[in-house]
């Protein structure tokens, strides 16, 4: 074993999981830097195990012991670089706090992210799942990134073509890309920066302060006003956030589901295609409030399955395929789940 790994046995990761789900790993490594992955995924002993990389977990849904190696990426580390005319870069190691490196930017007067606010999770999670909120998606500031490829033993550098960002979707979640492990990423700011109200809830909670021309901090605090208000605090209610994705279905089925049921919520895509709001589905369904055992819908947002005390993994997986019964059963549209199921 080499002398840079310190490995931890047995190890629980319920700390480490925002569902606050108990299980255990057989190995678990925290992952300071990109030479303790090269060492570890080529020493004979662990190489052959079964991984999960680890940020936040906060998109994760655990429903067993992990038996296999566990790498807990913990990487710290930010900096302005100089950009170009239009955007000032900066960079961010993975294992950084996603919601404090966003606060980080506006200290330092950039705006660009300050409608991302408050979402868990680290940096390097932000474009695996590309996430998103209030109108913007992390593709919409991205420059590149860093990842270890395990397979060269050496690190990549991928623009926003190579990462293939989508809904909810990146390279990160294919075949293709699944075992690249990133470890830095860059992000564009625009320098001449304008406020991204294109979310109506949004815009009118700014309104409804008298705020006319909103500044970063502003809009990053009406944004995180607006989280609290309606979602829970994982350190208080296990939660993995929105649980599933909207769906997105052709302009034809979205026509036919509105002869039905004219209150349907839907946006149109650029495509043409529809994009179904998930939590009405569900709410409509009779689900929000309702628990299944010791898992639950969260009465104030029916995207968000929680953990009441003490379920398991399987416990949330079966109220999440309850869920997606009765919504296809009604409505013929099967909900996909953000989390990974491990």
């Amino acid at each position: 074993m080499h002398s840079e790994l310190s490995l931890q046995h047995d190890i629980s990761l319920r700390p480490f999981n925002t569902f606050g789900i108990e299980a255990r790993a057989r190995h678990y490594l925290r992952v300071t830097a990109a030479g303790q992955l090269h060492h570890a995924l080529h020493d004979p002993a662990l190489a052959a195990l079964p991984r999960l990389v680890l940020g936040g977990g906060s998109n994760l849904l655990l429903t067993g012991d992990f038996d296999g190696l566990v790498l807990h990426i913990a990487s710290t580390g930010k900096e302005v670089l100089a950009g170009d005319a239009d955007h000032v870069h900066v960079r961010a190691a993975a294992g950084e706090n996603w919601h404090e490196f966003v606060q980080w930017t506006l200290a330092q007067g950039l705006g660009g992210l300050e409608n991302l606010a408050l979402i868990p999770g680290t940096v390097g999670a932000a474009p695996i799942q590309n996430i998103g909120a209030y109108g913007l998606e992390t593709k919409d500031v991205f420059h590149s990134l860093t990842a270890y490829d395990p397979t060269i033993g050496a690190e990549l550098t991928l623009d926003a073509a190579a990462c293939r960002f989508a809904y909810r979707d990146s390279v990160f979640k294919h075949d293709d890309g699944r075992h690249l492990i990133i470890t830095s990423v860059t992000f564009a700011l625009p320098r001449a920066w304008q406020p991204n109200l294109r979310y109506a809830e949004l815009a009118t909670a700014l309104a409804e302060q008298g705020i006319a021309a909103p500044t970063p901090r502003q809009v990053a605090n009406t944004v995180i006003a607006i989280r609290q208000r309606k979602l829970p605090d994982p350190r208080v209610i296990g939660n993995a956030g929105s649980f599933f994705k909207n769906p997105v279905v052709s302009a034809a089925q979205c026509a036919a589901l509105l002869a039905r049921y004219p209150a349907l919520v839907h946006h149109r895509q650029p495509d043409g295609s529809e994009k179904l709001a998930a939590g009405w589905l569900i709410d409509q369904c009779g689900w929000k409030g309702r628990n299944l055992g010791a898992a639950g819908v969260y009465p104030k947002q029916a995207l968000v399955l929680v953990n009441n005390g003490g379920a398991t993994g399987d416990d949330v997986r079966r109220l999440a395929r309850a869920i997606q019964d009765d919504v296809e059963a009604r409505y013929g549209v099967r909900l996909e789940p953000e989390p990974v199921f491990v």
